[in-house]
């Protein structure tokens, strides 16, 4: 929905001139830019150097999910103006100077579109606390502060006069036709069922698929004698990205704190019992946790995730990136582990 710096909503490529028309007429501007946004660590690299003036955060807090905590905290701390739209108070919007808040997905009528291409209905149950508004609301009234009013009222009508309008994949879904299980793109019209199955009989979108053969790159940290572990990180099951909702809803009586799990065999040769407190270093910062000994992880390996603010694994993480998406290395990352 125009949260990819590269394609407007639908998958409609932002370098491509028919569709910067189309978006320019219904949005009602002269001239929208014609080369890719900024992908995220250029924003925050842009706020350090002032390339990047203002900084609009919606629903994320960065200051938990991205790589090295230290250098993320610095980038923000440097914002000339930073704004914060989101649910609850989060670690960034510590630094933030406007917070917006913000009405729960529970909290309005909406939609959801899933992995599987299928957009659902999301209906409200319960009315937003306090000043909290919708997101559409608060971007609305933006808008109109700066001299822009938008005809859509509401989710559904936003759906159906804007979304549907403007993205060919989704011109037949409308919210009349998604009460009951909801409809899957591709949905050209109004007559068609949804795809259910985007490739089938040996038909695929875009022909055969393209293999690219790159060499082999090793991270940009590997072990060595001072970090002799390789660091890599994800998500547990029982808590959700950096913990906004998932420890306010009292799952943390199932997981309660970040470990650092280890193979059987490292934690032999180090001495370190289950549940004992470790201290996991890298060169970029260091925390204390409790070790899980585990025979899921291979030796020479150290698995942690970034819920927990105190032991989360992104003080530690490398801000190294694909040279494509800009990803983060999150997966591999030299550090020590010691008994504390």
């Amino acid at each position: 929905m125009g949260a990819l710096p590269n394609v407007f909503p639908g998958y409609q490529r932002v370098i491509d001139p028919a569709a910067r028309e189309k978006f320019e007429k219904a949005w009602n501007v002269k001239k929208l830019p014609e080369n890719n946004g900024l992908m995220m660590p250029q924003m925050m690299e842009g706020l350090v150097d002032k390339k990047v003036r203002a900084f609009y955060v919606f629903g994320e807090n960065l200051a938990n999910t991205e790589p090295d905590i230290h250098k993320v905290e610095h980038e923000l701390s440097s914002a000339e103006f930073l704004v914060c739209q989101d649910i609850f108070p989060t670690e960034t919007t510590r630094f933030a100077h406007v917070i917006l808040p913000a009405a729960s997905w529970c909290e309005d009528d909406g939609t959801f579109t899933s992995s599987e291409r299928r957009v659902n209905r999301v209906r409200k149950v319960k009315n937003p606390p306090g000043d909290a508004k919708p997101n559409w609301w608060i971007f609305k009234e933006i808008a109109r502060r700066m001299g822009q009013e938008w005809a859509s009222n509401s989710g559904p009508e936003i759906w159906d006069n804007e979304v549907s309008v403007l993205a060919p994949a989704l011109g037949g879904i409308k919210y009349s036709r998604i009460e009951k299980d909801g409809l899957q793109w591709p949905c050209p019209n109004t007559d068609h069922p949804g795809t259910a199955f985007l490739h089938r009989d040996g038909v695929f979108t875009h022909g055969k698929g393209i293999f690219n053969p790159v060499d082999w790159k090793a991270p940009a940290e590997v072990p060595d004698k001072e970090y002799p572990f390789v660091l890599s990180t994800g998500r547990r099951l029982y808590q959700y990205h950096t913990r906004t909702q998932t420890g306010r809803s009292g799952l943390d009586f199932l997981m309660p704190e970040e470990t650092a799990d280890i193979s059987i065999a490292d934690a032999q040769r180090l001495g370190i019992q289950p549940d004992e407190r470790v201290k996991v270093r890298s060169r970029r910062g260091e925390v204390e946790v409790k070790a899980r000994v585990t025979k899921e992880v291979p030796p020479g390996m150290v698995w942690m995730s970034f819920h927990f603010r105190e032991g989360s694994a992104n003080w530690l993480t490398n801000a190294v990136y694909d040279p494509a998406t800009l990803t983060a290395e999150y997966k591999a990352c030299a550090v020590a582990v010691e008994k504390v």
